[in-house]
């Protein structure tokens, strides 16, 4: 107590200013108009920017969640979307039905939440590591897609981890088409820029222009039909002439890829054996 006391006789000019200082600028703010406005319109602007920055901080921290919502949603919304054009061009059913088959959508495939630990793009074959594996549901074969569009095929799986073939892998090969179309060809990526790969094997007559959007074409049992890959950015023959090949700007960003969605088509199982079968 005594020190307190001695500390405030000590120092008693300086909060003697400080309440002299206080004191007139509540009468100065308080009886005149000018400096009153002045007053709270600085206020209102460092109010704002406070709830700007908290609300930021805030919206950062949520971030992560809501990528994942929209991830969701955005693969929900390609497949829901060739879907129904598809219905509408070949069938030209009424809207009751429509809705049926966009209902059935989220029915033919499995969804599984990764997160990529592990990712390579300078090799010859790249590959990618997800966290989770065989315990979680996930199966060789299934289909990988990011953000952005395509992004490999799960190659082999442990109880808690995944590795995956890349798009940037020579092995890779995806049955793909141009959008509005129904002629299909093969991706494959050919050892250098991680932005670009070549969908080959495209036919001679297939109509299509540079920009024109490439989706997976639902041919095999690992993709549906309607995922994004990319764009077509040049074009050129075959080495036999006998079909296109085109250098597609893929649309997943390779060198940024974090949360992705593993597809389990229901029924790729009885599909894969009765194929099988057939072939021997």
């Amino acid at each position: 107590m005594r020190n307190l006391l001695n500390f405030l006789i000590r120092y008693n000019y300086w909060f003697l200013f400080v309440l002299l200082e206080t004191a007139s600028f509540v009468l100065l703010f308080r009886f005149n108009h000018y400096q009153q406005s002045v007053y709270f319109t600085s206020a209102n602007v460092v109010a704002g920017k406070v709830y700007e920055i908290s609300g930021g901080i805030s919206s950062y921290f949520y971030l992560k969640s809501t990528n994942q919502d929209l991830l969701d949603r955005n693969i929900y919304l390609e497949r829901q979307v060739s879907t129904l054009k598809k219905a509408l061009k070949e069938n030209q059913v009424d809207s009751l039905e429509i809705d049926r088959i966009a209902n059935a959508l989220g029915d033919n495939n499995k969804i599984f939440k990764a997160h990529v630990i592990n990712n390579s793009l300078n090799q010859v074959d790249n590959y990618i590591t997800l966290d989770k594996g065989s315990s979680d549901g996930i199966r060789p074969e299934m289909g990988v897609v990011g953000g952005g569009g395509v992004v490999g095929i799960v190659y082999m799986t442990s109880p808690k981890y995944s590795v995956v073939i890349s798009v940037l892998n020579t092995k890779s090969s995806i049955s793909c088409k141009i959008k509005g179309s129904e002629y299909f060809g093969y991706l494959k990526w050919e050892h250098g820029d991680s932005r670009y790969a070549y969908l080959k094997d495209l036919p001679r007559h297939a109509e299509f222009n540079l920009g024109d959007t490439v989706i997976t074409s639902g041919y095999s049992n690992v993709f549906p039909e309607g995922i994004m890959v990319g764009t077509v950015d040049d074009m050129s023959d075959s080495n036999d002439g006998l079909s296109y090949l085109l250098k597609i700007k893929l649309a997943t960003n390779f060198g940024r890829i974090s949360d992705v969605r593993v597809i389990s088509a229901l029924g790729r199982e009885e599909q894969t054996e009765l194929e099988g079968r057939s072939v021997k």
